[in-house]
């Protein structure tokens, strides 16, 4: 990969997470302001809650914004700590809905949604707006998502990530994961969320 595919690749990982944020602002606005009561409702158990977290993380694919936004209902007197429990559960199952999307082929889907999203997103009403918004985020984030699978296409096969992942294998030895690979892994793992603030983008 030269120094113009490294740069691709970041691009695509902005679009991502462009979309990600484009996406989260086209919920609220479609909302019209009711999302806190709606959330209240649908989190009067907690497999409801469960339930809810998951679903909404796989709609935007951010585990990150659902949390926020439920700790700040919290802070806010809309929601109980019991309620929020269930749903921060909910989005860590939601994020890994991402693996499964990313195995389909979505680049079919990514310019469709760019080009309906940008023309209701000129719509006057705040309602058809917030939905083109919506989708035009749900388009760049599937189109981001092309852009780096395309970039990294081939990358595993070059001998310095082979060996770089080697140190990472964390394929059972005698039954039992090497310690300090496993520890390895969830180090880079932990450290490019924090980061970029998206698991769905790390995964």
């Amino acid at each position: 990969m030269d120094f113009f595919g490294v740069l691709t690749m970041l691009g695509g990982l902005a679009l991502f997470l462009y979309g990600m944020e484009t996406m989260g602002n086209g919920l609220e606005k479609l909302s019209g302001g009711r999302l806190e009561r709606i959330l209240e409702k649908l989190t009067s158990n907690p497999i409801k809650a469960v339930l809810l977290g998951a679903g909404v993380t796989a709609v935007i694919q951010s585990s990150s914004a659902t949390t926020v936004m439920v700790v700040g209902f919290v802070n806010s007197g809309i929601m109980k700590l019991t309620q929020a429990v269930g749903i921060i559960i909910g989005t860590n199952i939601g994020t890994t809905i991402t693996a499964q999307i990313v195995s389909f082929d979505v680049s079919v889907l990514a310019m469709p949604a760019i080009i309906i999203g940008l023309l209701l997103y000129f719509v006057t009403w705040k309602g058809i707006r917030g939905f083109g918004e919506t989708v035009l985020g749900f388009g760049f984030l599937f189109f981001g998502m092309v852009i780096m699978s395309d970039e990294l296409t081939g990358i595993g096969s070059f001998p310095s990530v082979e060996r770089l992942f080697s140190y990472f294998d964390c394929t059972p030895a005698d039954g039992v994961m090497p310690f300090g690979a496993v520890m390895g892994a969830l180090a880079i793992g932990l450290i490019v969320t924090m980061i970029i603030q998206s698991s769905s983008a790390s995964t």
